[in-house]
């Protein structure tokens, strides 16, 4: 298996450092910047598996190179992981729906950040099932290929977005809480209450069309694909 090539993002040249030689030492192929500019350019021109993005950058936010990596279509199995030193759920709530895998807030333990990259870079992989193609309501999920379609049009999707339609999928019919889908998709902490589910199953009923209507809304507990007639 290849290394993961990892971008670091950091505008302090004592914390990347440290951070670099740390996954280095995991023997990971590692980039590193200082500014969303030079770390914009880097991440095209190598496309790394994950990004370790400060929020706090002298030419910009990084939620916003967040959301600029996201409108790649050549970055989008990426992995981001912001490092903030604002630790108001607000901040982190705004780095996950930009489309932010996880966070870690300053200061930190270097062990912990290399622990936390390795779950990020853990969820990426494919979903370790039986491969199957999935089918429901027009909507057609491959694992194998890792591609989806609706109406037999292929439609692009985030690894994010890939790993919550499959949740669907696989779940036809059952009621899913927002904190089972935290759980499982994000694998976040279940009792956190954000608003990220809420806008990650908008924009996947966008993606996908008419066919996102099959996705429901159940008031005051989840989303629930509905059930396909026999």
């Amino acid at each position: 298996m290849n290394a993961p090539r990892v971008l670091v993002v950091e505008d302090e040249p004592d914390l990347r450092a440290l951070v670099v030689h740390n996954l280095d030492m995991a023997q990971w192929q590692v980039f590193e910047a200082g500014s969303v500019r030079s770390a914009l350019a880097l991440a095209r021109a190598h496309v790394p598996d994950l990004v370790v993005l400060d929020v706090m950058l002298p030419d910009g936010n990084g939620i916003e190179a967040c959301k600029a990596l996201r409108a790649e279509p050549s970055l989008a199995q990426t992995a981001v992981l912001l490092l903030t030193a604002r630790g108001a759920e607000s901040d982190r709530v705004a780095g996950l729906e930009a489309g932010a895998d996880d966070y870690v807030v300053k200061p930190f333990s270097v062990r912990e950040l290399v622990l936390r990259c390795r779950a990020v870079l853990r969820r990426r992989q494919p979903i370790v099932e039986p491969p199957r193609a999935l089918q429901a309501h027009g909507i057609a999920l491959d694992d194998v290929a890792h591609v989806a379609s609706v109406g037999g049009a292929p439609i692009a999707l985030t690894a994010l977005e890939f790993r919550l339609l499959h949740m669907f999928l696989t779940n036809t019919g059952v009621v899913l809480t927002r904190q089972r889908l935290l759980e499982e998709v994000w694998q976040m902490r279940p009792d956190l209450q954000t608003r990220t589910v809420d806008t990650h199953v908008k924009r996947l009923r966008e993606t996908l069309g008419k066919a996102g209507g099959a996705i429901e809304t159940v008031r005051g507990i989840g989303y629930r694909m509905a059930s396909v007639s026999p």
